[in-house]
């Protein structure tokens, strides 16, 4: 699966729901890595308009393909993509250690946060 899972699980806060969803592997390979992959279904999923702190807004966590790969350096890093409340657009944050290989090997790609808890 040219390196990934094939799996992204969706957070529902509002609804307390969790789901697996197949990753669109065509867009995985278009959109390569954790930060592409993500800026292209938060793009698609979030309205421009929406302000950084609306139950609307999403906060989603990413790996890439080398995401887990003991042979890469860099096998450990993982993206958090959501709207920025400084810029109002979106914001790619970057991280390394052993979070994104363990979200790789647990067998996702993306983590999907969505919504407003109480």
């Amino acid at each position: 699966m040219y390196g990934y899972c094939g799996t992204i699980l969706r957070v529902n806060l509002t609804t307390g729901d969790i789901q697996k969803e197949a990753l669109d592997l065509e867009l995985a390979k278009k959109y390569v890595g954790g930060r592409g992959l993500a800026e292209k279904i938060f793009s698609d999923e979030v309205d421009n308009k929406i302000e950084p702190f609306d139950p609307q807004n999403k906060l989603m966590i990413a790996t890439g393909p080398l995401s887990g790969v003991q042979s890469v350096p860099t096998g450990g890093r993982y993206m958090v993509i959501t709207k920025s409340p400084l810029t109002g657009t979106i914001a790619s944050s970057n991280s390394g250690g052993r979070w994104g290989a363990e979200l790789k090997f647990a067998g996702y790609d993306m983590i999907i946060v969505e919504g407003k808890s109480e």
